[in-house]
């Protein structure tokens, strides 16, 4: 799927783009009223385009991994980009990409660069293109929010300087079954996923104001590392009853089944909407089966940069 339209653009103030990393549930897709980029992944050698799960189920995709097949992503490429980029600037509608964070994908440097010579062919054109800084479904949750908040009558360079701000307000905690797709894709030593398979640690990731994934602690089995996103949720959660959170896993139904639960017994979050959906097969490249992740909006990651991003800021006269 290259990407998803689901209304006219000239019936809004601006136009939302997004993409599949933020990996949204089919429902979800489908009723947005905004453009989804479907990035390109590989299975077995084969390049397919993630259409939301479409062509394939979760269960097959992950099953294929447990069983041996080989996955592996590519960035959406520049010139995807400048046909897309077009196609918007031709329709005229002001536009903001939503794209993933940068950290982890090279799409967002094609799209900026797409962006500028797109705009140097149509001056006119108001394009805008975001670093959401978010892994995983939480680029969904910042998604479902832009989406509320052009209703409310955000412009489309408000909704950018909005969304550019509002992304530090969301947070997100996963486990996973093994380290083995992190060590496949060299994201860390393969001695590293070798070592806690034997000690059965399992991590607790989550990501920097970069979007950067992050270790923020290790558990001895697999109970104790879903408490401890329980634990982060308690630590970080800011309770708003008309804000979703969403809990996603990597084929590991159950183990989100407990989590949703453990969270509903927190005060004030029985009724809370929460949304239940699949890792994506681009970020499921990446992590394997078994991923859980805990997605919500809390407290402003920025407000706990250390002491040396705080010198950085300064010097660079951000502050």
């Amino acid at each position: 799927m290259n990407n998803t339209a689901t209304g006219s653009g000239h019936q809004e103030r601006c136009r939302i783009v997004v993409d599949t990393c933020a990996d949204f549930t089919p429902e979800i897709a489908a009723s947005l009223d905004v453009d989804i980029l479907g990035f390109p992944y590989i299975l077995d050698g084969v390049e397919y385009t993630d259409d939301i799960w479409t062509s394939i189920t979760p269960a097959e995709f992950y099953d294929k991994l447990r069983h041996g097949s080989k996955a592996s992503t590519s960035a959406v490429s520049l010139g995807r980009y400048l046909e897309f980029f077009t196609e918007c600037a031709k329709e005229g509608t002001p536009t903001v990409y939503l794209c993933f964070t940068s950290a982890l994908s090279s799409s967002y440097s094609s799209a900026t660069s797409a962006a500028e010579q797109v705009r140097a062919e149509y001056p006119e054109f108001e394009l805008y293109v975001v670093d959401n800084a978010l892994p995983c479904s939480c680029g969904e949750l910042l998604a479902l929010e832009a989406v509320r908040q052009r209703a409310a009558g955000l412009s489309a360079k408000q909704l950018a300087e909005w969304a550019d701000e509002a992304k530090t307000l969301v947070h997100g905690y996963f486990t996973l079954e093994s380290l083995d797709s992190l060590a496949a894709g060299g994201r860390i030593p393969p001695a590293a996923a070798q070592l806690s398979s034997k000690l059965d640690i399992k991590p607790e990731l989550s990501f920097d104001l970069s979007g950067s994934l992050s270790l923020i602690g290790v558990n001895r089995g697999r109970k104790k590392a879903l408490k401890s996103l329980i634990k982060s949720f308690k630590e970080n959660y800011v309770l708003d009853p008309t804000m979703p959170i969403t809990i996603v896993s990597a084929d590991a139904e159950k183990d989100a089944d407990w989590v949703e639960a453990a969270v509903r017994k927190e005060d004030g979050c029985a009724n809370l909407t929460i949304i239940r959906g699949s890792v994506g097969p681009t970020v499921g490249a990446h992590v394997g089966p078994g991923m859980v992740a805990l997605i919500f909006w809390g407290r402003n990651r920025a407000e706990k940069i250390s002491l040396s991003d705080r010198i950085a800021k300064r010097v660079r006269g951000v502050e």
